[in-house]
């Protein structure tokens, strides 16, 4: 096995390495450099369990990363991480916790990864990816125009309490933190078996696409199809969770700002042309 298959692991962790002193030495908080060398390595880790051909490499890092997350950061911590925390942080001027993390990780992030948060840290995704329906079971529905609402009402929400002047409204983040997620995972689980498709709300409802989808239609890193290799057995197309048309290299491609780099199009390829 070439060791050149292990630079792309050590240039994330890299990268996250240097995200994490930057922010420890500027901020003067030594969280922060926790923070992004744990997930760092998490993301690291599942690319070295990949390359070794390990089937369940994705879903180690989404269990490492996201159960992080929602547990320390969310549920311990008391840091709202959902869009509504963004907001929170961003209107107090404070650039800290979910700011920080929106930054890295789903704003400016996006033009590095793509969409790889989601197929790799998102703490929503990781419950619905162990419902039944992996891959679509149907066509793709002309529903996309619902995230604009979902992000639109995070935005007014937020923005009413400041109106507002409430009271301890840390305290009400936190539990907005807790009834948002329990929202997002029924709504989720509802989706998905309504349309026999795990990432249902991915696509239709999740109101973070609306950062992420434009950021990674420039992204740096994505899935590339050798068209000489390819037999256009469509394969690939048939395991996408995200319906994008892989063997098409334009940036324009079809569903191709929705691609979460799971590797399954990867690992499904006969010709090994992906």
């Amino acid at each position: 096995m070439s060791k050149k298959q292990y630079l792309l692991p050590g240039l994330i962790l890299l990268i996250f390495e240097t995200v994490a002193i930057a922010l420890w030495l500027t901020k003067d908080n030594l969280f922060y450099l926790f923070n992004f060398s744990y997930i760092g390595a998490a993301i690291a880790f599942g690319l070295v369990l990949f390359i070794r051909r390990y089937r369940h490499a994705r879903r180690v890092v989404q269990l490492l990363v996201g159960t992080y997350m929602l547990v320390y950061l969310g549920l311990i911590c008391n840091e709202n991480m959902q869009i509504e925390g963004f907001w929170y942080y961003l209107f107090l001027g404070v650039f800290e916790a979910a700011t920080i993390h929106y930054a890295v990780a789903k704003i400016f992030g996006p033009l590095l990864f793509g969409r790889g948060w989601c197929g790799y840290a998102c703490w929503t995704a990781m419950v619905l990816d162990f419902l039944p329906y992996k891959t679509p079971k149907h066509e793709r529905k002309r529903l996309g125009w619902i995230r604009y609402i979902t992000f639109a009402a995070s935005l007014i929400f937020v923005s009413a309490l400041f109106l507002s002047g409430v009271k301890d409204m840390a305290r009400i983040m936190f539990w907005a933190f807790i009834f948002g997620n329990l929202a997002y995972y029924a709504a989720g689980i509802a989706l998905a078996f309504a349309f026999k498709d795990n990432r249902a709300f991915c696509k239709y409802v999740c109101p973070v696409a609306v950062f992420m989808k434009p950021m990674s239609y420039f992204s740096l890193l994505r899935i590339t199809c050798d068209k000489d290799k390819c037999v256009s057995c469509g394969r690939c197309r048939a395991v996408c969770p995200m319906d994008v048309d892989v063997t098409d290299n334009s940036r324009s491609r079809k569903n191709g700002t929705e691609c979460i780099l799971c590797m399954e199009c990867v690992k499904t390829c006969p010709k090994g042309a992906l």
